[in-house]
């Protein structure tokens, strides 16, 4: 991302508008014009395009967009996610740049295998067959 003024590497964001800039400089260059906050899109269309979601790149294992949409749905997911260790490990292996070895971590644990579980019954149902 590069800065809005110099067009060198930004590091940094502004606080109300989100614009990048790179340094103090260019930070008082921009607030020289007042800026605004930036529009946040209505939190229903977030969810309104999922037809037209596609892969970048799917495999065999990739769930589709109809069975994630099933998660909503499940009572027991939802009393998984009143935990708040549950939500404290996803927040971490979402921010982490290894998720893979945290999750390794993680599926020792009890209360997220069981949130795992519930993830997996939805999106992956075990027919009679199966069992």
């Amino acid at each position: 991302m590069s800065c809005t003024h110099c067009e060198q590497i930004a590091k940094y964001k502004c606080p109300v508008c989100r614009l990048p800039y790179c340094s103090v400089p260019c930070y008082k260059i921009h607030k020289e014009t007042p800026c605004s906050p930036p529009q946040e899109p209505p939190k229903e269309t977030c969810y309104s395009n999922t037809k037209e979601i596609e892969y970048d790149y799917p495999t065999e294992d990739t769930v589709p967009v109809e069975k994630l949409k099933l998660l909503e749905q499940s009572t027991e997911l939802k009393k998984c996610l009143e935990n708040p260790h549950v939500r404290e490990i996803l927040d971490l292996l979402d921010h982490s740049p290894y998720p893979d070895e945290l999750m390794k971590k993680y599926m020792q644990e009890p209360i997220f295998t069981e949130f795992v579980d519930a993830c997996l019954k939805v999106v992956q149902p075990q027919s009679d067959n199966d069992k």
